[in-house]
């Protein structure tokens, strides 16, 4: 998306909005201040192993590799690696070696990121269940106070009016999950 629009389109958010956006944009640069110059590197190289352009690299790698071995002897040379293909195979399992070592260490960041998100996420759910459990309290006071309104008793609102308990929610989880509990 170009500056000018991003821009416009942060300028149309309502101020919280905006202040949310700047905080999740915050907590990034944060977190990537933090990482080391190996993490860096790790990154780096990731985003390339990971990328179209390198497997496409690889594959006219492996394709020439093979067409010139096999034509070198019709062009009167010997050839490097004879079927088949020894050396091929030696830097094909070494590429291999390099990629799932460089992606597991970059999940490895990336799981703890999401659990740092997960956490995050819990706690403002938590707090929203909290406060709407709050307003709807204070709503059913108000319709309980009012001369005009009428004072038939809302089972639901009465039940929604009570915030969550996590640790009876979280036991629940647990016993749906192993009934063995």
């Amino acid at each position: 998306m170009s500056e000018p629009a991003y821009n416009d389109l942060r300028t149309e958010l309502p101020p919280s909005v905006s202040a949310n956006i700047g905080t999740i944009a915050e907590f990034s640069a944060r977190h990537s201040e933090h990482l080391s110059a190996t993490q860096r590197f790790v990154e780096k190289t990731a985003g390339i192993l990971g990328s179209p352009g390198y497997v496409a690299v690889n594959i006219i790698f492996i394709v020439l590799w093979i067409a010139l071995n096999l034509l070198m002897p019709d062009l009167g040379h010997k050839r490097i690696d004879d079927p088949p293909f020894f050396w091929l195979q030696g830097i094909i399992s070494l590429n291999a070696f390099i990629i799932s070592t460089t992606v597991l260490i970059r999940q490895n960041r990336m799981s703890k990121l999401a659990d740092h998100h997960a956490h995050l996420d819990l706690q403002v759910n938590l707090l929203t269940d909290e406060k709407c459990s709050k307003i709807i309290a204070l709503l059913e006071e108000l319709r309980h106070d009012l001369p005009n309104v009428d004072t038939k008793t809302d089972r639901e609102a009465d039940e929604l009016a009570k915030p969550a308990d996590p640790r009876a929610v979280l036991s629940a989880i647990e016993r749906e999950q192993d009934p063995s509990c």
